[in-house]
């Protein structure tokens, strides 16, 4: 199932519809890998030790087993946002679905006024259509988003720590 949604933002005097949809992977693999590659750079840890390389095949399976969900944002067709995440029940509450972000970006062009809002709006929507309970949203503590989440009303429940311990 395709679900669109199209806002109006003000460039100059035209007004350009920035297009909010759920895609299958398919539509946007290859639009996806131009940004995964600015989305490494920017945010990645250990880029001398981990270089990016997408498990195509496991997200393919992700999305046939009905548990990967990917929401974009395109500006006139280009991609200039993703949101992805993973849905399952949760092992400790198997009444509820939790939807878990896999990946969340903006292109730095984008991310003045309400895109990244209402991506993350959209996505939102279409999960508590599909049952999900609660959507969790992790961010980077060297590139944080945290005024953006609170103004969405998430609240902070985790912190996460890692450490890179390969050769």
């Amino acid at each position: 199932m395709l679900r669109v949604c199209k806002i109006k933002r003000l460039c100059g005097v035209v007004a350009v519809a920035v297009k909010y949809q759920q895609e299958f992977l398919d539509s946007v693999v290859d639009d996806a890998k131009v940004l995964l590659e600015s989305h490494w750079e920017e945010v990645a840890l250990n880029k001398d030790k981990i270089k990016i390389n997408p498990d195509w095949d496991a997200y393919y399976a992700l999305q046939e087993q009905g548990k990967l969900k990917v929401f974009t944002a395109r500006d006139e067709g280009v991609l200039v946002g993703y949101f992805v995440v993973f849905v399952s029940p949760h092992i400790h509450y198997k009444d509820h679905l939790f939807a878990k972000n896999d990946l969340i970006y903006l292109a730095p062009s984008h991310r003045k006024g309400f895109t990244g809002i209402k991506l993350i709006k959209f996505a939102e929507g279409c999960l508590k259509e599909d049952g999900v309970s609660v959507l969790v949203v992790n961010t980077k503590n060297h590139k944080p988003f945290h005024k953006l989440m609170e103004f969405l009303k998430f609240s902070p429940s985790e912190t996460l720590y890692s450490k890179y311990i390969g050769d």
